[in-house]
Order: structure tokens, then C-alpha cells, then sequence
């Protein structure tokens, strides 16, 4: 069941995207991530939509594989949904879809709440194709080349970065372990698919236990490997791989920034036409 989630692996090829510089990756991640929120229309939201399934096609990764990712957000999804859809009230003059005593369901509230969903199912699936498409040592070096001017601050970037490389390293392992604790506590008579979700709840407690212990166990045995090899991290290091901008960064993120300055001058005219509209009237 935790195989399923898809955050934090690293799917192997040689796509456009996967050549890319991995700095770029992460700034116009970083751009999507700002610019889906202000997307305030669902025609833009088709385009964004169509937008991320043919950067999903180039970068050849599975449509399932990406999809995946919002499986560990769907509580998530489903609680933000109901408040936006309970608690959202109708502009002037709005009637209710449907009341009941004190509740009162607006289509501007379901308005509000799919919106909301889309944008947090879009930030996941953005943020999917970044990892899918880039190693965790490839982001680290990002991550410590995009803080470098930090360093003047006496931040540590290179900790930092390495810090996030073994977060990342670290996902994939442990979801295979707690996978072969569930399959283990199941062959024991353990039932984790039945009764309500307090029952199912405290059905995962013993999974806890010893997840926590195999997590401390990897972590020191991390330690002790990086200590046997004299490793300093307050030390000037270089890099085995140094990151160069080719012509498929210039191409990618014009394509992104361009796509997103047209998004960003409809939320302008939206505004815009929107306050002229309420002056109006």
C-alpha cells in the first residue's frame, strides 16, 4: 500500500527534462508553484492542466507514476474541500444551492473549493515531476549552488543541502520498510483494512515502534560511514559534476516563464475588469 506513494523516487531516463540543469528545475518549480495560485479561472485552469500533462509526456515519465503522489495528500484534499464548501458564503444577493437549519451550501463555496483542490493536486504533481526527473544528489548540488550567496551570512548552505539530499535519500527506504512491517504484522493476523478510522488508526501504532527503530538504526549507521570516511562538512568541498546551462535550460524556461507571464497578465485583466464591473454597478 505505501509503494503506491511515488514522492521522493527518482524514475530513470533520458528526456528533455531529465538533461536539464537542475537549478532551473527547481526555480521554475518554484514558478509553478507560485503562479498556480493565481489562477483564478477554470479556462486557465485547462491550460494549466494541458500545460502540465505535456511537460509530463516530454519529460516521458508514467501518467500513473506522477498520480501516485496525491495519494498522501487526500485527506488533505477532502478536509480543505468541505470547510471551503460549508463555510464559504454567497456573494450579495447569492441564493443558497442547499440549506439545512444553520447550513448553507453557495456555488461560489464550490466554486472556491475546486479550486483549492486543483491548486493543491497541481502542487503536488509539480513538485512529483521535479523528483521524478532529478536525483537527490542533483538537487542537493542545486539547492547549495541557488543558496551560495547565503554563505556571506555565514548560513550553512552546504549542511543545508545535504541535510534535504539525505530527507529525500531517505523516503523510498522507509516506505519499503514499513511495506514489509505491514506485510509481517498481516502474516501475524494483524487487520489493518477493517473498521472505522480510530480502529484503523490504532491498528498502525505497532507499525510505529519499530519503523522509529529501523529509522534511528539507518541514521546511525549513516553516521558512522560518513565518520569512518573523515567526512567534514564545514570544509571547502567541490563537486564530481559541475553544473553547466545548455541550451535546453534557455528553451525550457522561456517556455515556462512565458506561459506563466500570459497567466499572470489574465489574473491583471481579471482584476482589472472585475473592479471596473463592481464600479459599474
Amino acid at each position: 500500500m505505501f509503494r503506491d506513494v511515488s514522492f521522493g523516487q527518482y524514475y530513470p531516463g533520458s528526456s528533455f527534462v531529465h538533461k536539464m540543469d537542475p537549478r532551473i528545475k527547481l526555480v521554475l518549480t518554484l514558478l509553478f508553484m507560485v503562479g498556480i495560485f493565481f489562477v483564478q479561472s477554470f479556462a486557465v485552469f485547462a491550460f494549466v492542466t494541458v500545460f502540465l500533462l505535456a511537460i509530463i509526456f516530454i519529460a516521458r515519465l508514467p501518467l500513473r507514476s506522477v498520480l501516485k503522489s496525491i495519494k498522501g495528500i487526500i485527506v488533505l484534499l477532502v478536509l480543505t474541500s468541505l470547510l471551503n464548501i460549508f463555510f464559504t458564503k454567497g456573494v450579495e444577493g447569492e441564493e443558497p444551492l442547499w440549506a439545512w437549519r444553520k447550513i448553507e451550501i453557495y456555488v461560489t463555496g464550490l466554486k472556491q473549493a475546486a479550486k483549492i483542490f486543483l491548486r493543491l493536486v497541481y502542487l503536488v504533481m509539480g513538485s512529483s515531476v521535479l523528483t521524478l526527473t532529478t536525483t537527490p544528489v542533483d538537487l542537493t548540488h542545486a539547492v547549495e549552488s541557488l543558496l551560495k550567496p547565503l554563505r556571506v551570512r555565514k548560513f550553512p548552505v552546504h549542511e543545508f543541502a545535504l541535510i534535504m539530499s539525505l530527507t529525500l535519500s531517505f523516503i523510498p527506504s522507509l516506505i519499503d520498510e514499513t511495506d514489509r512491517i505491514i506485510r509481517a504484522q498481516k502474516a501475524r493476523g494483524a487487520d489493518f483494512d477493517t473498521g472505522g478510522l480510530i480502529k484503523r488508526a490504532k491498528a498502525f501504532v505497532p507499525i510505529l515502534i519499530p519503523l522509529l527503530v529501523g529509522g534511528f538504526r539507518r541514521a546511525e549507521e549513516l553516521a558512522n560511514a560518513m565518520n569512518s570516511r573523515c567526512y567534514e562538512g564545514a570544509t571547502k568541498r567541490t563537486c564530481m559534476r559541475v553544473m553547466k546551462l545548455t541550451w535546453r535550460d534557455f528553451v525550457g524556461g522561456f517556455v515556462v516563464v512565458a506561459f506563466f507571464t500570459g497567466v499572470f497578465l489574465l489574473y491583471g485583466m481579471a482584476n482589472k475588469w472585475g473592479n471596473i464591473i463592481w464600479l459599474y454597478y
